[in-house]
């Protein structure tokens, strides 16, 4: 009988495989460098944060407690997981850049539903930020890889998430502060306003872009071959659980943190202050970068998912009960979580085979709706009978579990 396979890999092949189908068709526009990413990327976070504060705001307003978020942040997950499968079906017989241009008008268009300050539409709302963001964000890291070489990974992703601080900064509170002040409307009008901002800049631009596949040379589409193909890839399966593991702890802290803080008796606004805040120290992702390229990614990651795991649960034993102290572990395990942005994907992009980075880039981008969804339906459950605070705890279990399979299954010369 043949041994079975390990669920994790002990040793990582760079080997390159054949070039991608597209890579080899005529492209238009022009080639791109970091600096071109991390602008486009600054705008399109400036989307996507001014949201970040208010959703979960203004959904604890609409639907009276953290239990029924999780609900419909559960129901938009899983929606959005469905529509990230069925993205490669999309960019098989469209321009990167129409596919881009959708991701952006589907974010635009949430702004609307949430605009009305109903259930409906925040359901809506919630459901369409997610879509788009997962066009947009599958895109651009097809972009990425089309014109960013594999040995520039270490010092393209720390830049491109580092530009994104004063994005990230600024939104939030900007978000709630509006909304707190000025209504749900104002709020959205800024949305859109960043949102026509990111679509003139991504034109002007004209990114290089393969040319949609003659419809006579397409093959059957089939999404659960895919997540097939993808599962049967130990590298991915263990880039795709570091993801997700990471993307945990940025939806509870976006979610989770401002109700626990309301629950304390701190206003809207000031809990959104926790959020700008955690987005600050972005620019670290810079020396976890830096730090990858001399001690190894394994290192930075292990040691990030550790002070994620240590800070979380202490955030949680504190809780509502003193938000101060919670704010001052969160934001430590904000530190971890931006180490990991930096380096996080890394393991993704050294792992993917040219050939496949369509299909198998879709599939890994559900790392972020599966981080909603099954959490979502887990916090469901457990808010019933717990405070808010306990989801904290739990994800501090999840980073000290994934810190030992990092640690033990990432080879070091990644």
């Amino acid at each position: 009988m043949q041994a079975a396979k390990p669920l994790f890999p002990r040793a990582w092949n760079h080997a390159l495989m054949p070039s991608d189908t597209s890579a080899a068709m005529p492209y238009s526009g022009r080639k791109a460098g970091a600096l071109t990413f991390s602008a486009l990327f600054t705008l399109e976070s400036l989307v996507r944060s001014l949201n970040a504060g208010v959703l979960s705001v203004q959904a604890y307003e609409l639907l009276g407690t953290s239990r029924n978020v999780s609900i419909i942040m559960t129901m938009s997950a899983l929606a959005v997981l469905a529509t990230t499968l069925m993205l490669p079906f999309v960019l098989r017989r469209t321009r990167r850049r129409w596919t881009y241009t959708l991701g952006i008008a589907v974010s635009m268009s949430a702004a609307l539903f949430l605009a009305s300050h109903t259930v409906l539409g925040q359901a809506a709302g919630t459901y369409l930020r997610s879509a788009g963001a997962s066009v947009m964000n599958v895109t651009l890291s097809l972009y990425i890889l089309d014109h960013i070489h594999k040995s520039d990974y270490a010092r393209v992703e720390p830049m491109r998430l580092s530009f994104s601080t004063l994005s990230w900064t600024i939104g939030p509170s900007l978000g709630l502060w509006l909304y707190t002040n000025h209504g749900p409307v104002v709020a959205q009008m800024a949305v859109l306003a960043a949102g026509v901002t990111l679509l003139s800049f991504f034109w002007i631009i004209r990114l290089a872009d393969p040319a949609a596949l003659p419809s006579g040379t397409l093959q059957p589409f089939n999404p659960l071959k895919n997540v097939g193909r993808f599962i049967a890839q130990p590298r991915l399966r263990l880039a795709w659980s570091i993801a997700c593991a990471r993307s945990v702890y940025w939806s509870s802290l976006f979610i989770y943190g401002p109700i626990m803080l309301i629950e304390s008796g701190l206003s809207k606004t000031e809990s959104g202050y926790l959020i700008s805040a955690s987005q600050i120290i972005l620019p670290l992702a810079l020396v976890s970068g830096y730090v990858a390229r001399r001690v190894g990614v394994r290192t930075v990651i292990a040691t990030a998912f550790g002070v994620i795991s240590v800070s979380s649960v202490a955030a949680g034993l504190f809780g509502a009960n003193v938000p101060v102290v919670s704010i001052i572990f969160l934001l430590m395990a904000a530190v971890g979580a931006t180490a990991l942005d930096g380096v996080g994907a890394i393991p993704y992009m050294r792992a993917v085979k040219p050939r496949e980075r369509r299909e198998m880039t879709s599939v890994y981008r559900t790392f972020i709706e599966i981080s909603d969804l099954l959490p979502g339906i887990i916090f469901a459950f457990v808010l019933t009978v717990l405070p808010t605070q306990t989801v904290f705890v739990l994800v501090g279990l999840l980073s000290i579990f994934m810190a030992f399979v990092t640690w033990k299954h990432l080879p070091k010369s990644l």
